[in-house]
Protein backbone atom coordinates (compact mmCIF):
# COMPACT_ATOMS: atom_id res chain seq x y z
CA UNK A 1 0.00 0.00 0.00
CA UNK A 2 1.12 3.66 -0.90
CA UNK A 3 1.21 6.27 1.58
CA UNK A 4 -1.70 7.97 0.17
CA UNK A 5 -3.68 5.03 -0.14
CA UNK A 6 -3.41 4.22 3.85
CA UNK A 7 -3.70 8.02 4.29
CA UNK A 8 -7.10 7.82 2.63
CA UNK A 9 -7.93 4.55 4.46
CA UNK A 10 -7.75 6.32 8.24
CA UNK A 11 -9.42 9.41 6.79
CA UNK A 12 -12.42 7.33 5.76
CA UNK A 13 -12.63 5.36 8.76
CA UNK A 14 -12.10 8.33 10.88
CA UNK A 15 -15.23 9.62 9.06
CA UNK A 16 -17.54 6.09 9.47
CA UNK A 17 -16.50 6.97 13.12
CA UNK A 18 -17.87 10.07 13.75
CA UNK A 19 -21.38 9.15 11.95
CA UNK A 20 -21.59 6.31 13.60
CA UNK A 21 -20.66 8.05 17.20
CA UNK A 22 -23.01 11.04 16.33
CA UNK A 23 -26.36 8.31 16.55
CA UNK A 24 -25.35 7.67 20.44
CA UNK A 25 -26.62 11.02 21.62
CA UNK A 26 -27.82 11.45 25.20
CA UNK A 27 -31.24 12.34 24.60
CA UNK A 28 -33.29 9.92 26.70
CA UNK A 29 -36.46 12.20 26.85
CA UNK A 30 -38.87 10.05 25.28
CA UNK A 31 -37.64 6.98 27.83
CA UNK A 32 -38.18 9.28 30.78
CA UNK A 33 -40.93 10.77 30.17
CA UNK A 34 -42.59 6.69 29.70
CA UNK A 35 -40.92 6.35 33.15
CA UNK A 36 -42.78 8.91 34.84
CA UNK A 37 -46.14 8.07 32.81
CA UNK A 38 -45.91 4.59 34.78
CA UNK A 39 -45.16 5.68 37.87
CA UNK A 40 -48.17 7.95 37.97
CA UNK A 41 -51.05 4.99 37.20
CA UNK A 42 -53.08 4.49 40.18
CA UNK A 43 -52.38 1.12 41.59
CA UNK A 44 -54.97 -1.81 40.52
CA UNK A 45 -56.70 -3.56 43.44
CA UNK A 46 -55.38 -6.57 44.62
CA UNK A 47 -57.46 -9.87 44.67
CA UNK A 48 -58.05 -11.37 48.06
CA UNK A 49 -56.43 -14.21 49.05
CA UNK A 50 -58.75 -16.98 48.28
CA UNK A 51 -60.31 -18.81 51.61
CA UNK A 52 -59.62 -23.01 51.63
CA UNK A 53 -61.52 -24.96 53.45
CA UNK A 54 -60.85 -26.28 56.46
CA UNK A 55 -59.99 -30.32 55.95
CA UNK A 56 -62.24 -33.05 57.77
CA UNK A 57 -60.70 -36.14 58.06
CA UNK A 58 -63.57 -39.31 57.53
CA UNK A 59 -63.25 -42.44 58.87
CA UNK A 60 -63.86 -44.89 56.85
CA UNK A 61 -65.78 -47.75 58.97
CA UNK A 62 -67.02 -49.86 56.46
CA UNK A 63 -64.49 -52.82 56.53
CA UNK A 64 -67.33 -55.56 55.00
CA UNK A 65 -67.65 -52.98 51.74
CA UNK A 66 -64.97 -52.87 48.86
CA UNK A 67 -62.10 -50.89 49.16
CA UNK A 68 -61.79 -47.13 47.90
CA UNK A 69 -58.57 -47.18 47.12
CA UNK A 70 -58.58 -50.64 44.29
CA UNK A 71 -60.84 -49.87 40.88
CA UNK A 72 -63.77 -51.62 40.14
CA UNK A 73 -62.03 -52.95 37.34
CA UNK A 74 -59.72 -55.32 38.89
CA UNK A 75 -62.34 -56.51 41.05
CA UNK A 76 -64.39 -57.07 38.29
CA UNK A 77 -61.68 -59.18 36.44
CA UNK A 78 -60.94 -61.28 39.92
CA UNK A 79 -63.94 -62.29 40.10
CA UNK A 80 -64.32 -63.07 36.37
CA UNK A 81 -60.90 -64.72 36.50
CA UNK A 82 -62.65 -66.96 39.48
CA UNK A 83 -65.47 -67.66 37.41
CA UNK A 84 -63.82 -69.22 34.55
CA UNK A 85 -61.27 -71.09 36.42
CA UNK A 86 -60.80 -74.38 34.01
CA UNK A 87 -62.32 -77.34 35.47
CA UNK A 88 -59.71 -79.39 34.27
CA UNK A 89 -57.24 -81.92 36.28
CA UNK A 90 -55.59 -83.04 33.16
CA UNK A 91 -51.72 -82.39 33.44
CA UNK A 92 -48.58 -82.86 30.99
CA UNK A 93 -45.98 -84.24 33.08
CA UNK A 94 -43.15 -82.02 33.28
CA UNK A 95 -40.87 -84.21 35.49
CA UNK A 96 -40.95 -86.53 32.32
CA UNK A 97 -37.54 -86.50 30.60
CA UNK A 98 -38.33 -84.96 27.25
CA UNK A 99 -37.75 -87.16 24.19
CA UNK A 100 -35.71 -85.95 20.71
CA UNK A 101 -38.25 -84.95 19.02
CA UNK A 102 -39.92 -82.85 21.51
CA UNK A 103 -37.47 -80.34 20.74
CA UNK A 104 -39.35 -79.37 17.45
CA UNK A 105 -42.84 -78.55 16.31
CA UNK A 106 -45.25 -80.75 14.44
CA UNK A 107 -45.11 -78.59 11.23
CA UNK A 108 -41.70 -79.11 10.83
CA UNK A 109 -41.20 -83.06 11.53
CA UNK A 110 -41.82 -84.92 7.93
CA UNK A 111 -43.04 -88.63 8.13
CA UNK A 112 -40.37 -90.24 5.60
CA UNK A 113 -42.41 -93.87 5.85
CA UNK A 114 -42.53 -96.94 8.13
CA UNK A 115 -41.09 -99.92 9.30
CA UNK A 116 -42.37 -103.21 10.40
CA UNK A 117 -39.71 -104.57 13.31
CA UNK A 118 -40.36 -107.85 15.04
CA UNK A 119 -44.14 -107.36 15.68
CA UNK A 120 -43.84 -103.76 15.75
CA UNK A 121 -44.34 -100.60 13.57
CA UNK A 122 -42.55 -97.41 13.82
CA UNK A 123 -42.55 -94.47 11.98
CA UNK A 124 -39.57 -93.08 9.78
CA UNK A 125 -39.28 -88.97 11.11
CA UNK A 126 -37.13 -86.09 9.53
CA UNK A 127 -36.21 -83.74 12.17
CA UNK A 128 -35.52 -80.14 11.03
CA UNK A 129 -32.16 -80.77 12.08
CA UNK A 130 -31.86 -83.42 8.87
CA UNK A 131 -31.74 -86.52 11.37
CA UNK A 132 -34.09 -89.04 11.12
CA UNK A 133 -35.89 -90.70 14.31
CA UNK A 134 -37.51 -94.04 15.03
CA UNK A 135 -40.94 -93.24 16.82
CA UNK A 136 -43.41 -96.08 18.19
CA UNK A 137 -46.60 -96.29 19.79
CA UNK A 138 -46.41 -94.15 23.02
CA UNK A 139 -43.31 -92.37 21.70
CA UNK A 140 -43.21 -88.07 22.28
CA UNK A 141 -43.50 -85.47 19.80
CA UNK A 142 -43.71 -82.11 19.08
CA UNK A 143 -43.64 -79.33 21.27
CA UNK A 144 -47.43 -79.53 23.15
CA UNK A 145 -46.63 -83.08 24.48
CA UNK A 146 -47.77 -85.11 21.58
CA UNK A 147 -47.98 -88.46 22.54
CA UNK A 148 -48.53 -91.12 19.28
CA UNK A 149 -51.06 -93.23 19.57
CA UNK A 150 -51.49 -94.86 16.15
CA UNK A 151 -49.24 -95.37 13.07
CA UNK A 152 -50.33 -96.30 9.33
CA UNK A 153 -48.82 -96.57 6.15
CA UNK A 154 -49.40 -93.15 5.81
CA UNK A 155 -49.79 -91.07 8.85
CA UNK A 156 -48.53 -90.46 12.23
CA UNK A 157 -51.73 -89.59 14.92
CA UNK A 158 -51.11 -88.31 18.36
CA UNK A 159 -52.68 -86.34 21.41
CA UNK A 160 -51.05 -83.21 22.50
CA UNK A 161 -51.92 -81.57 25.91
CA UNK A 162 -52.76 -77.97 25.24
CA UNK A 163 -53.05 -75.28 27.31
CA UNK A 164 -57.27 -74.27 27.53
CA UNK A 165 -57.09 -70.88 28.27
CA UNK A 166 -58.48 -70.64 31.82
CA UNK A 167 -55.53 -71.99 33.80
CA UNK A 168 -55.77 -75.88 32.78
CA UNK A 169 -54.79 -78.41 30.03
CA UNK A 170 -56.92 -80.61 26.83
CA UNK A 171 -56.34 -82.73 24.62
CA UNK A 172 -55.81 -82.05 20.97
CA UNK A 173 -55.62 -84.72 18.24
CA UNK A 174 -52.43 -83.84 15.71
CA UNK A 175 -51.29 -85.79 12.84
CA UNK A 176 -48.39 -85.59 10.30
CA UNK A 177 -48.82 -87.22 7.42
CA UNK A 178 -46.25 -89.04 4.94
CA UNK A 179 -44.80 -85.86 2.98
CA UNK A 180 -44.02 -86.69 -0.64
CA UNK A 181 -40.95 -84.54 -1.25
Amino acid sequence: MTQATSRRFIVMLLGFSVVGLSGCSQDMSDLDQYITEVKARQPGPIDPIPQMAPYEPFAYARHDAASPFQSFVQEEKKALAEQNRSTSTLQPDFSRNREPLEEFPLDGIRMLGTLDFRQQRYALLNAPDGVVHRATHGDHMGQNFGKIVQITESEVRLEEIVPDGLGGYVKRPAVVAISEK
